[in-house]
């Protein structure tokens, strides 16, 4: 469906389900890979195509924007230059109620689905070649607040709108930022979390995964700036 032979594209968080489901779509697409984790022991059983070109790098602090930069500086001169990046670090907490959430919640909550996509564009903008496309990985909560969220559809919300901004600011590198805002992805730990939820309703990472294949394919070289609902039928 994609051809990104010429390719080299980072995704934060790629021992995740939607990270390594990226991960396997670039890779089959002929895509040059660059794969972050925290976890060292979760990116060594990424289930990739043989012969995939792969620069990766785990027990990683994504929220330290100068061992990122170290990192992809590294990447960069071994993989070839980097024409993409796929933020998927993230977290869930459904919290309290609003009006009694701690504010430690709010920062936790910020941490893991803000500041670790700003540390990651920050870190790579110096290497993106023009033309490039970032990807962030909201929530279905962004747009709508939802009871005992307020945390993290506060911090999913403030992601939508950096990466808003972050589309204006690089437009004169003919750089792209866009935002998919998946559900509920259909994952092992969801559904033990959810077991009599209706999981057939739920979004596959493998269906994320196209949309943010999409944004990074010149097939969607006019669209930026946007925020794209990803909902399956939840």
């Amino acid at each position: 469906m994609f051809n990104f032979e010429n390719h080299v594209v980072v995704v934060t968080g790629a021992g995740g389900h939607l990270g390594s489901a990226v991960a396997r779509g670039a890779a089959e697409a002929g895509a040059g890979l660059v794969l972050l984790d925290r976890s060292a022991r979760k990116l060594a059983t990424a289930d990739l195509p043989a012969g995939a070109r792969v620069f990766a790098r785990g027990d990683l602090d994504l929220l330290d924007r100068g061992s990122v930069a170290e990192v992809l500086g590294e990447a960069h001169r071994r993989v070839g230059p980097i024409t993409g990046l796929v933020c998927t670090v993230g977290a869930f907490d459904a919290g309290e109620l609003a009006f009694e959430e701690d504010w430690s919640a709010f920062e936790a909550m910020l941490a893991a689905n803000l500041r670790s996509a700003v540390t990651a564009v920050q870190a790579i903008a110096p290497l993106l070649a023009e033309g490039s496309s970032i990807v962030t990985v909201g929530a279905r909560a962004a747009r709508k607040g939802m009871g005992r969220m307020a945390a993290y559809g506060a911090a999913k919300a403030a992601l939508v709108n950096f990466t808003e901004s972050l589309a204006e600011d690089m437009a004169a590198r003919e750089i792209r930022a866009n935002c998919v805002l998946p559900s509920i992805i259909d994952t092992p730990a969801n559904r033990a979390a959810m077991p009599d939820a209706p999981f057939d309703r739920w979004v596959a990472a493998a269906a994320v995964a196209d949309v943010v294949l999409f944004l990074l394919a010149p097939a969607s070289r006019a669209v930026s700036g946007a925020a794209i609902p990803v909902f399956g039928r939840s």
